[in-house]
């Protein structure tokens, strides 16, 4: 579990095929504080994907990740030199200042529209509209990582407005239009849209 509150970024060194998948080299910033430096076996969200830290080597982790993380979220677009979002696994003694995050991206997104005013940043990214019926307005999103507020929600897009430090300490501050980014919804509109799915199939057999 995370909060999308992401500790710091991260450069990929390497990226090498094993089996089914690929061994991903990451090299954290020199500027990540010491207390979120991870340990063999950690839980890591990496651009909001959660993986385990199978090695540790000259303060350089790696990582393993299957052909269905590769397909599925933009961690199977990485090349050698990419930024990505970094946030280790909260503990039960954390403050969760972001939301609750599984860290299992539901879906890839890219990004539609930037609008800048001044230094503050609107960012539109269209999705499949599966994952905008688990969407509300001030609600919360997980965008590569990183725990956002929606502001506005259409069948296939939504908003989200972007503070100057956002976009200085996470790769959204490097993002185009066109780019992918990872979308998690938040788990409490998922379990609200079951539910009232199932209510509806009920009085559907009843009828």
């Amino acid at each position: 579990m995370f909060t999308g509150l992401v500790e710091g970024l991260g450069t990929v060194v390497a990226i090498v095929p094993n089996g089914p998948g690929v061994d991903l080299t990451l090299e954290p910033a020199a500027s990540l504080p010491e207390a979120s430096l991870a340990r063999l076996g950690d839980s890591v969200a990496i651009n909001g994907c959660c993986l385990t830290v199978i090695e540790i080597r000259d303060h350089r982790w790696v990582f393993q990740a299957g052909s269905e993380t590769l397909s599925r979220t933009n961690l199977g677009k990485l090349v050698p030199g990419d930024s990505v979002n970094l946030e280790r696994s909260v503990r039960p003694t954390d403050r969760l200042g972001g939301h609750f995050v599984q860290g299992h991206v539901d879906d890839l997104g890219h990004v539609d529209q930037i609008l800048n005013d001044g230094d503050w940043t609107t960012m539109w990214f269209h999705v499949p509209p599966r994952l905008t019926r688990q969407m509300v307005s001030k609600g919360s999103i997980t965008v590569d990582g990183v725990s956002l507020t929606l502001v506005d929600v259409t069948d296939d897009r939504f908003s989200i407005a972007l503070i100057p430090h956002t976009l200085q300490v996470t790769t959204l501050g490097q993002r185009r239009v066109g780019d992918f980014v990872n979308i998690e919804t938040d788990i409490i509109g998922k379990y609200v849209e079951k539910l009232t799915l199932s209510r509806e199939k009920g009085r559907g057999d009843r009828e």
